[in-house]
């Protein structure tokens, strides 16, 4: 089987590059040679890397691009970052008093992120992008936003100030200054897509990563899932401890394994509280293993803010949903599963395997 090493959440981006490496394999379902090929590209922030079979470079390559273009355009629509995106023309409304019709895809996202938000009773929470700012700037300059500014903050945000309109797919943001921030849902949604575009070149056997985030399609030739890594929680470019074997669905990780930052001795992670303002300090990874890439991207974070007790009772209420949780507070790492993560397959290979 094809191991496929996750990348956590937060990981830095490199240069924008596009490769692509044959590796024959055989397809007998298909009755055709496949070929293994691999593509990365910059988008969303992060490295997306596309592995997909494919019976030529030509064909895999037209799959690779289209797939590409899909996100790149969702974050044209979703990003937080761009001024001239959808989200930002939008937030640009805030408190006018306007119902501003959206787009097909930032309805589905906005619609599903209020679902997951009165499930987590704000937990998760897209108007957090006030708080999220305060913070972006405190790992910038290693210095803890005031708490004046937090309050100030805290009164943009709730997601009770969105709403939506279904009839008509409007979206009124009820505060001036509000700034929704997307982030944890975005590119679960963006690879969702791209496999259903590679799909639409009749590409099934593929695996779309961004982040700390997987989409897997159908298996590679000849096996019957892809191999999965769970990291280490203190070693998250090192071995794993074991692998899930997995096919046809979606891993989310989200945690501070890699953004943080440490101010008096205090680890702060880049995940925040919407409901307190504050960056989560367990030092905590949850790995979320669901059907679709937003279900399970949207609710790594509600986990992670809800704490194991309640974030895991959350994923046991929601069909298809499995998740682990390690985290290490204040000293000894502890460990913790949804009742459904035992129904994973997982694997623990010997040395050299």
């Amino acid at each position: 089987m094809i191991a496929v090493a996750t990348c956590s959440a937060g990981a830095l981006p490199a240069r924008a590059t596009e490769t692509a490496t044959p590796q024959k394999k055989s397809d007998a379902d298909a009755g055709q040679e496949l070929g293994r090929f691999e593509f990365t590209q910059i988008e969303m922030a992060v490295t997306v890397r596309i592995v997909l079979y494919s019976p030529d470079l030509a064909s895999a390559t037209m799959a690779a691009k289209d797939a590409f273009a899909r996100i790149h355009a969702l974050n044209h629509i979703l990003s937080d970052y761009d001024p001239e995106s959808e989200l930002r023309k939008l937030c640009d409304t805030s408190g006018e008093g306007s119902a501003i019709h959206v787009s097909a895809e930032l309805w589905k996202v906005l619609e599903h992120a209020q679902r997951v938000a009165e499930r987590s009773d704000g937990a998760f929470d897209v108007t957090v992008g006030p708080i999220v700012r305060l913070w972006r700037r405190a790992r910038r300059q290693k210095v803890l936003p005031m708490p004046e500014e937090l309050q100030k903050a805290r009164e943009l945000v709730g997601y009770r100030f969105v709403r939506l309109d279904p009839k008509r797919q409007t979206v009124e943001l009820l505060k001036k200054g509000m700034r929704l921030d997307l982030g944890g849902i975005a590119k679960g949604y963006a690879m969702d897509e791209a496999l259903a575009d590679l799909a639409r070149h009749h590409v099934q056997r593929a695996m779309v990563e961004a982040g700390g985030d997987l989409r897997l399609g159908d298996p590679p030739p000849g096996r019957k899932a892809w191999r999965v890594g769970i990291p280490l929680l203190d070693e998250p470019h090192g071995e794993s401890a074991a692998y899930l074997e997995i096919a046809n669905s979606a891993v989310s990780t989200s945690g501070d394994l890699i953004q943080f930052v440490e101010i008096a001795g205090k680890r702060y992670s880049h995940v925040v509280d919407p409901r307190t303002g504050q960056a989560l300090t367990d030092h905590c990874r949850v790995m979320v293993v669901g059907p679709e890439g937003m279900a399970a991207d949207a609710i790594s974070k509600a986990v992670g803010v809800l704490g194991p007790k309640a974030g895991l009772k959350l994923i046991d209420e929601t069909p298809g949903l499995a998740a682990m949780v390690t985290r290490s507070p204040d000293g000894p790492i502890e460990h913790y599963e949804s009742a459904s993560w035992k129904d994973l397959r997982q694997v623990k290979l010997r040395k050299g395997e």
